[in-house]
């Protein structure tokens, strides 16, 4: 099965490439992206944005595609800010994405302090060593494992895995959502979320800002990182250095649209627009 979609508002690399997910894969003109237990293969020619998948339903919903961007990237580009008017010119394909919530927590507590191409490493060994094998028309691959399957895993595994002193961390909070699920955080305004989160072994502000906006859906969060503090201090002339006030910042500016903002400001200044 599969359905098309505008490519001037879907752009599968700008929407996979921007750091909000790890994993997908080059294959055939396109990519493979998978989360919790499914994949599609998702390609454009510039036009139109195909997905297929055997659960088009799902992915559907996972682009966001039932969203009207155009009119996110108009507010961003009335702001008239340069870089942003620019970014949400040439990213306007960028959605993003509505993704599991456990497996974004487990992605996250592996992405801080690292690289992409070595957190998309670990999960993949995460998900080879825990996760059930499945055949898909594009070839087998492994689920991300359930909570419960994490749980029972020794801190070695992790280890070996290459997750570093992430280890802990994703053994005790692998053990604590397998018993509590995360059903009850889905009630949470942002900054509830956010406290919450931060209960959580492994997860600090970042963490929990990127998770609640990826995972949980909440576009008032704004997660910042080195990149968005070298745009804060070059593009909005900033001198705090406190990450929570900068974070505080944005979103007193921008309201709810911070998270698609901060998506067109982080992606762009990784393109050096």
């Amino acid at each position: 099965m599969k359905f098309d979609f505008d490519a001037r508002y879907f752009n599968p690399e700008h929407t996979l490439d921007c750091g909000q997910v790890f994993r997908f894969s080059r294959y055939r003109d396109g990519f493979l992206s998978l989360s919790a237990d499914k994949i599609c293969y998702v390609h454009s020619d510039g036009v139109k944005t195909v997905v297929e998948s055997d659960d088009c339903d799902y992915f559907y919903n996972y682009f966001d595609l039932d969203r009207d961007y155009s009119e996110i990237v108009e507010k961003a580009k009335s702001y008239g800010i340069p870089l942003l008017s620019k970014s949400a010119e040439l990213c306007r394909g960028l959605r993003i994405l509505n993704q599991n919530r456990e497996e974004m927590i487990y992605s996250f507590i592996i992405s801080q302090n690292n690289n992409i191409p070595r957190i998309k490493g670990i999960i993949s060994r995460i998900c080879e060593g825990l996760g059930e094998k499945k055949s898909s028309p594009f070839g087998d691959y492994h689920a991300f494992p359930s909570s419960s399957a994490m749980a029972g895993a020794d801190i070695s595994f992790y280890r070996s895995a290459g997750a570093g002193y992430r280890d802990e961390y994703l053994c005790r909070t692998s053990a604590r959502i397998a018993k509590e699920g995360v059903t009850r955080l889905d009630g949470l305004d942002a900054e509830s979320l956010r406290k919450e989160l931060l209960t959580y072994k492994g997860i600090g502000p970042k963490v929990a800002d990127c998770v609640a906006l990826f995972g949980f859906g909440k576009s008032q969060s704004f997660p910042v990182d080195t990149w968005v503090e070298k745009i804060y201090r070059e593009d909005f002339k900033g001198e705090v250095k406190d990450r929570k006030k900068i974070s505080d910042y944005f979103v007193s500016v921008f309201g709810e649209y911070s998270g698609y903002i901060q998506q067109y400001l982080f992606y762009g200044k990784r393109l050096n627009l």
